[in-house]
């Protein structure tokens, strides 16, 4: 009886009714979105590399590693001899290992030196490989391959000449061997995009008229004797490392971090991605703590509306009362009306979360990186649903004590 009363009351206020509906909606859906995006996020971020069990660099610190090593941010403290390297490579529980060389940029953009085995064996976002949108691979000496962003940004393609300067920051361009864009790398939403990609060669190529970071002579050796020289790397800046079987990445890191010869470090990437999320995922709290407020702003909406038809709805209330309707039933009529409007724009909320979703999710994918899974409501999702319907029952409790504490004769009373 009183629900099909909450809903013919409603029914007879459509208009705001359906307004406040909408904007409960569009809260819900803005902070499940929020959700979404901080959970697709955070879990993209932790597979911007995966399936490399150990990363290996000079002893610094394991976020140090992970940022110079993955997201080309910073610089290594010393580098690892090649010495080191093969000893680490000859290891029983080493299944793969393929080095990188940093130092090096192109307009902004880190250059990284590798092998092939790089595109074989980095992976991302669960297992997913690095493919080649345009143009090849790494064939011959002179061959780069760059990230998304850089061809975006530059407006390169394949074929076109590139030339790396020294450092990082530096004017100085080795200009005198120019390399040749063979392929693009297709988006991946990590720091790849940002990358050029050259050979271990290529960069020991560049670097054989330079000693302590500067040119030897105003001469260069010509290109041709250099092809013919002996490039192997004298040192590295680190190795991504893939062993045997999982039981053993304990051991090779222990061996490694102990390793007589220099000082290592080995990190395991979850551990230190795990350790960087607790640096930079503090904007987290403060997206939750602002959907959240957009929550409470409309079911305080919600609650002025109730407010406001509480003078249009005394002389209802009022023959409720003389008809002998008890104070607890005018009290469950409002309460419950809050509860439907809220329980409404929740579930429209969601709706419109998903249509989002659907509508989003390749563009956010294809510009960010960033996988937005659509999947049922999780638990924390419902639980987030039913609060806000039970917020709504506890904001409306205010103008529902009022209400039912209007005197009958007030409510009768012919106001000029």
């Amino acid at each position: 009886m009183i629900l099909r009363l909450a809903i013919g009351s409603l029914l007879a206020r459509a208009l705001t009714v359906g307004m406040t509906v909408l904007a409960v909606a569009l809260s819900v859906g803005l902070f499940l979105g929020v959700e979404k995006l901080r959970t697709g996020a955070r879990a993209s971020f932790a597979d911007t590399i995966s399936g490399t069990d150990l990363i290996v660099g000079a002893r610094s610190g394991s976020v140090q590693l992970l940022l110079y090593s993955v997201f080309r941010i910073g610089n290594a403290t010393n580098n690892v001899s090649y010495e080191s390297y093969l000893d680490i490579a000859a290891r029983p529980e080493v299944d793969w290992i393929v080095p990188i060389s940093l130092g090096d940029s192109h307009r902004q953009f880190r250059v990284m030196g590798t092998t092939p085995g790089f595109f074989e064996h980095y992976k991302y976002r669960g297992g997913r490989s690095l493919e080649i949108a345009e143009g090849h691979g790494l064939e011959d000496l002179y061959d780069a391959v760059i990230g998304a962003d850089v061809a975006a940004t530059l407006g390169y393609a394949p074929g076109d000449p590139i030339i790396v300067s020294h450092g990082i920051a530096s004017f100085t361009d080795h200009d005198d061997q120019p390399f040749r864009i063979a392929g693009i790398v297709a988006k991946t939403g990590t720091p790849v995009d940002r990358t050029v990609i050259v050979g271990m060669e290529a960069i020991e190529a560049i670097h054989v008229d330079w000693r302590s970071g500067a040119r030897t002579s105003q001469q260069t050796t010509p290109v041709e004797v250099i092809r013919q020289m002996d490039l192997t790397p004298k040192a590295i800046t680190g190795a991504l490392v893939g062993v045997q079987s999982k039981l053993q990445i304990f051991g090779l890191q222990r061996w490694i971090n102990e390793y007589p010869e220099e000082p290592l470090l080995a990190i395991l990437p979850g551990v230190a991605l795990a350790e960087l999320w607790q640096i930079v995922g503090v904007a987290e709290t403060a997206l939750i703590g602002v959907s959240g407020m957009v929550v409470v702003t409309a079911l305080l909406g919600m609650v002025a509306m109730i407010f406001s038809s509480l003078n249009e709805r005394r002389r209802e209330m009022a023959i409720w009362r003389a008809m002998g309707a008890r104070p607890a039933t005018i009290l469950g009529l409002l309460v419950l009306e809050a509860m439907l409007m809220a329980a409404a724009g929740a579930a429209l909320g969601l709706g419109l979360l998903y249509l989002g979703l659907v509508a989003a999710q390749p563009l956010v994918d294809a510009a960010y990186g960033i996988w937005l899974p659509i999947e049922p409501p999780s638990a924390r999702e419902i639980w987030v649903l039913l609060a806000v319907v039970g917020a709504a029952a506890l904001a409306s409790l205010l103008p529902a004590i009022r209400a039912y504490r209007l005197s009958l004769a007030d409510g009768m009373m012919v106001r000029i």
